[in-house]
């Protein structure tokens, strides 16, 4: 991708302000629907089942995350679900802490399997648990993985005919049309708050929202939401202060800035 794609795709973003609809973590929530918002989208959070039908035909995106698991939660994934295949617009699938426990598992695969998901993102051992390989997620902290992540994304996105994205200090694209980026902004910051993988997904979804090709489109998302990561780490005193910088930085990223720091391969 080049400078101007990215930069393209950012100011598609700001000129629609795209809906997107969230089932999403309680954990994180508030910050999801934050950089929603200072990308220039429309974020909403509705999860009773009485009204997310209603609410996806409203939207130009669901992105659902499993990070607060209930089956309450996953019942109105499926009916939310559902309604954006039949409107046709894309499903982002954040399978927060799987791998963890063998009920989120079973969980992952019922929504794999009733929905078709536009995108699948998580952290290492957390997709590779969705890709059938034995390794046990650290809550939701990513463990080793002995299998080359390239492989795994690939396989994956081709038995699920969708787009994977693995997240962590080199981020992993893969389509099941066989194109591959590779995402190389971020800060170590970025590990020492809760909720950056949650609102990388919610990202990820304001991208799609206006971008069909959805490994393109999360690419950019990926890229622009890590370069504001990297201009906020140089003025935070720590943790807390960074969070706020993080939003501030996605609020002014510019042409400028991306040209200057992006860098996808």
């Amino acid at each position: 991708m080049h400078t101007k794609d990215v930069y393209e795709l950012l100011a598609r973003v700001r000129a629609r302000g795209p809906l997107v609809h969230h089932i999403t973590n309680w954990v994180t929530i508030y910050d999801c629907a934050n950089i929603v918002k200072v990308f220039g989208a429309s974020p909403v959070m509705a999860h009773a089942v009485e009204e997310v039908a209603d609410m996806v035909s409203l939207a130009s995106a669901l992105v659902l995350n499993i990070g607060t698991l209930t089956k309450e939660i996953i019942a109105a994934m499926k009916l939310a679900g559902g309604a954006a295949n039949k409107k046709g617009i894309p499903v982002v699938l954040d399978v927060c802490g799987a791998g963890a426990t063998p009920f989120r598992d079973r969980m992952c695969e019922e929504l794999l399997d009733s929905v078709q998901i536009a995108v699948i993102k998580g952290n290492s051992s957390e997709v590779a648990r969705v890709a059938g390989e034995n390794v046990q997620t650290k809550g939701v902290d990513a463990a080793h993985v002995e299998k080359n992540l390239i492989h795994v994304a690939g396989e994956l996105a081709g038995k699920r005919t969708c787009t994977v994205v693995i997240t962590g200090k080199e981020d992993i694209i893969a389509d099941h049309r066989g194109n591959v980026y590779k995402v190389n902004n971020g800060h170590e910051m970025m590990a020492e708050i809760v909720g950056t993988g949650c609102m990388a997904a919610s990202v990820i979804g304001a991208f799609a929202a206006v971008e069909p090709d959805t490994a393109r489109a999360a690419a950019a998302g990926l890229c622009c939401y890590e370069i504001a990561a990297e201009f906020a780490a140089e003025d935070a005193m720590g943790p807390g202060s960074f969070k706020e910088l993080l939003f501030d930085r996605v609020h002014a990223l510019d042409q400028t800035a991306i040209e200057k720091s992006m860098r996808i391969s």
